[in-house]
């Protein structure tokens, strides 16, 4: 006979309330790239016991967010650059394949609908707050994977999404910038309306390119001046 061992909600919950507090602390710069940290000190930092604490570290450790460092603890995860280059030509394969799926749909989508009333309007309606154009951003990409209707591409790119936040939201710190990304949004969403699959395509890749060279520009001063922005 098989023993079934109930699931305890209660711990559950606070393993994700951990797992989530501490995400929102990277995200938030409160904890830096490469800072070392302690499971005593998170423990206090997010109000959970050791048990749930270390549930939420290893997901965090999976999700690549955090290290473990043997005999010293955790470490918030370095930049690498490298790898967010893997990470941003990867968005790149999923989303040529969303226009691909888009331009050769009969259909009239509304989430390309709603991306026209966000993108495809005049300079003095524009949002130039970098957070929530951070959002609008992320929103922009994500929903032309989901228009395609594939979910399995779908999850994938909401966890790359994921990974490249703390850097991404740095790609909006200039008014140039946030224009450059309405202007680039804009042609986008026409050339797919246009049936344009090549052309689409093209400013897709050039769109996401330019931002993976943005992010190769961002250094130690820029996160700690996040971090300061962050604290106020």
């Amino acid at each position: 006979m098989s023993l079934i061992i109930p699931i305890n909600s209660e711990f559950s919950s606070l393993a994700e309330h951990a797992y989530a507090e501490i995400k929102k602390k990277i995200f938030d710069f409160e904890m830096m790239p490469g800072e070392l940290i302690s499971e005593s000190n998170l423990a206090k930092l997010v109000d959970v016991s050791r048990t749930p604490l270390r549930q939420a570290l290893q997901q965090l450790q999976h999700g690549g967010f955090i290290k473990a460092i043997p005999k010293i603890g955790w470490q918030v995860a370095p930049l690498n650059f490298d790898k967010l280059d893997e990470l941003y030509d990867f968005r790149i394969l999923i989303e040529s394949n969303a226009i691909t799926v888009l331009c050769n749909s009969t259909q009239n989508n509304q989430i390309i609908k709603d991306l026209q009333k966000i993108w495809l309007t005049s300079k003095s309606k524009r949002n130039f707050n970098t957070v929530n154009i951070g959002v609008l951003d992320e929103q922009f990409h994500t929903s032309l994977v989901k228009a395609s209707g594939n979910e399995e591409m779908l999850k994938t790119h909401s966890e790359i999404t994921e990974r490249i936040r703390i850097v991404r939201r740095l790609d909006f710190t200039s008014i140039d910038r946030i224009n450059s990304t309405y202007d680039e949004h804009s042609k986008i969403i026409k050339a797919i309306l246009a049936k344009k699959t090549a052309e689409a395509q093209k400013l897709l890749k050039a769109h996401i390119q330019h931002s993976k060279i943005e992010v190769r520009k961002i250094t130690l001063g820029m996160l700690q001046e996040a971090k300061k922005i962050a604290a106020r």
